[in-house]
């Protein structure tokens, strides 16, 4: 799509009468395009559009696993999970932190991803202990691509180990791109990279079309695969292609 041709489809929604959700279909077009929304604070009403100048991406198969985490996905720290509670993961990712007290998520963007999370374009790893949830990640899923949003962790190295699964079952189901939007240092050292939005928009174009499997169909592969120990089988594959 033209700049031109995604500036209409802007305007006329921002001009017509709306919901208080993103519309599922202008969140879509928006990220096949290379843009996403955010919110100024968790209390803004408003929303604006993101097209950052250089993209960061974990390149499927390159996350770098540490010895470290690597022991932590072994031992089973986490019980982990897909979909379990979405809306809980967005909000535990909005919440104040020491170091950044205040989040872009939104009500307004709670309720918009919560509406493409009923439309099956928006998914959640969750982990748990002792049956409380202490961190987990989420994001966009279309064709073969999934744009990370945001993840949060309440006890030590639970995010890593959400986006470590996460990982593992994007190549398990056949993903091309995932998309971590802003490099950060933390980012880097799990093996992001960053380019110019024209190189990622060329490997979003490249990563249309279906998806041999589901997150959801590799997350039960997975599990039927190494029901007692799956964090040994993730670590394994992540220190091999790491």
């Amino acid at each position: 799509m033209t700049v031109q041709a995604w500036r209409w489809h802007i305007a006329r929604a921002m001009h017509a009468p709306r919901p208080y959700a993103i519309p599922v279909d202008l969140l879509l077009l928006a990220y096949r395009n290379g843009i996403f929304p955010m919110a100024d604070s968790r209390h803004d009403q408003e929303v604006f559009w993101v097209e950052p100048r250089d993209r960061a991406i974990i390149p499927i198969g390159g996350f770098r696993c540490s010895r470290s985490l690597a022991r932590t996905l072994r031992r089973e720290r986490f019980t982990v999970t897909y979909d379990r509670d979405f809306e809980a993961v967005v909000r535990g990712c909005a919440e104040p932190r020491p170091d950044h007290p205040e989040s872009w998520i939104s009500e307004r963007i709670i309720a918009s991803y919560r509406d493409l999370h009923a439309a099956g374009h928006a998914h959640s790893i969750e982990c748990w202990q002792d049956g409380e949830l202490v961190g987990g990640v989420y994001g966009v899923a279309f064709d073969r691509v999934f744009c990370g949003e945001s993840m949060f962790s309440r006890e030590r190295d639970a995010s890593k180990v959400a986006l470590a699964w996460l990982m593992a079952l994007l190549e398990r189901a056949g993903c091309e791109l995932f998309d971590c939007q802003f490099m950060t240092g933390h980012l880097a050292s799990l093996g992001a990279v960053e380019l110019p939005q024209a190189d990622y928009l060329q490997k979003l174009e490249a990563a249309s079309g279906s998806q041999p499997r589901s997150l959801k169909q590799a997350y039960d592969s997975l599990l039927a695969e190494a029901p007692d120990s799956p964090g040994k089988l993730i670590a394994q594959s992540l220190t091999q292609t790491s």
